[in-house]
């Protein structure tokens, strides 16, 4: 039996509540606990309260948290982690002027990484994702949601679906496979739309199914990549396989993908900058959760994020993810997340919290086990440098985790 008790927890951040994903005046109920204990058992947390609660054991090492912080594991529902190469070169020009949907006409964007992708060996892959993965528990996560969809081709979406469940087996960093087949039509299929699609269906999707490599299929739904006929078309045959549905909606444009996403009872419609009220209405109605990606319009230099706010007035369930990836977003800081969302999007630094915590982890299915630090529970726990959780998001720019805890393992140590 392995015990670890983490004690002088100045504040404890634990999102004890409902087993559900939390709505309006829900979210900023945090359930703190000033000068806490958890008693972590074989990964499990065992017991959580105030110091003089809990006694410590003999056989349990102990550790002071030093009157400091503590949250749950940053859950990141939104990531893209598998991929060789970047993209300085696009984010230049999107300095001197040009916008992400005309480089990505000249060949650039998705497309670019696609081809990198393919040149590299799933070996290759591998080590890049890896430090990848390390840098994400660096800042906190301890969950990701990580897409397949800069492969493109059956051969090589495969070798990175791979590399993600490899990376499940070697690193401590917990990895929810999605299939993104339909991230974008590769080069070969620029005048054959129909083919890609029927490869994605025909091939792919049954692939994938038959070699459990993916909990969940995801499309990209605009006018430029996947219409809301073909994506349906996708996601139809995705839900028929057994997956779970995402969907990337109302990104660029109020294009329907969120009415979809409603139609097809979807886990999550992500992005959603351009959602209006019928939208988020029916989202709401269809239990869908929204899952927010501010990195992406910080970094792509745009002003319009997602209409927050209006969402959580309306009762919808919201996550915040990275999008960590090469083009639109690529940090693995959700701490940065944080910030973004609360000066751009009107969050409270508790509803920030909680969109990337317990609801997070309720958008990936995983609400039972991870997100909230309750007991049993799995033992998922970051320790900040800080005396007040709202200097997470208020100190931005700064990486405060200094330890990280996994199924009751710490995965990373930074204190001096």
């Amino acid at each position: 039996m392995s015990e670890l008790i983490l004690t002088n927890i100045g504040q404890l951040v634990t999102l004890a509540g409902p087993r559900r994903p939390r709505t309006g005046a829900q979210m900023r109920e945090l359930g703190i606990i000033d000068n806490a204990t958890i008693y972590i058992r074989d990964g499990v947390i065992a017991a959580v309260g105030a110091v003089s609660e809990i006694a410590s054991t003999a056989t349990a090492m102990t550790i002071d948290a030093g009157g400091c912080v503590a949250t749950p594991g940053f859950v990141d529902a939104h990531t893209h982690p598998v991929f060789a190469g970047t993209r300085e070169n696009e984010y230049e020009m999107r300095a001197a002027g040009s916008t992400y949907q005309e480089i990505a006409a000249q060949g650039g964007g998705i497309r670019s990484t696609v081809r990198k992708t393919r040149e590299a060996s799933e070996e290759e892959l591998f080590s890049l994702a890896r430090i990848r993965a390390q840098s994400l528990l660096e800042h906190g996560t301890t969950t990701a949601e990580a897409k397949s969809g800069y492969g493109l081709s059956l051969d090589d979406e495969l070798k990175i679906l791979r590399v993600i469940q490899r990376l499940n087996f070697e690193t401590p960093l917990e990895l929810i496979p999605t299939f993104l087949g339909a991230h974008e039509i590769p080069d070969e299929y620029r005048a054959d739309r129909e083919g890609y699609i029927k490869l994605v269906t025909d091939e792919m999707l049954p692939r994938v199914a038959a070699e459990r490599l993916a909990r969940y299929c995801d499309v990209f739904c605009e006018s430029h990549v996947f219409t809301v006929q073909e994506s349906k078309r996708v996601l139809s045959r995705a839900k028929d396989l057994g997956f779970g549905i995402r969907i990337h909606a109302e990104q660029l444009s109020n294009y329907g993908g969120a009415g979809l996403a409603a139609e097809l009872h979807a886990a999550t419609a992500d992005h959603l900058e351009w959602i209006d009220v019928d939208g988020i209405n029916l989202l709401r109605e269809a239990g869908v959760i929204g899952v927010l990606l501010p990195g992406a319009v910080f970094n792509l230099g745009l002003s319009r994020y997602a209409p927050a706010r209006a969402m959580i007035d309306a009762g919808l369930a919201i996550a915040l993810a990275t999008d960590f990836n090469p083009g639109s977003s690529p940090t693995p800081s959700m701490q940065m997340i944080l910030s973004i969302a609360c000066t751009q999007m009107r969050l409270t630094p508790a509803e920030s919290v909680c969109a990337a915590t317990i609801n997070a982890a309720y958008s990936l299915g995983c609400g039972d086990r991870v997100g909230s630090l309750e007991v049993g529970k799995q033992a998922d726990v970051v320790v900040f440098d800080c005396t007040d959780y709202r200097q997470i998001p208020y100190l931005f720019g700064v990486n405060h985790a200094m330890l990280v805890i996994k199924s009751g393992e710490i995965v990373i140590d930074r204190r001096s």
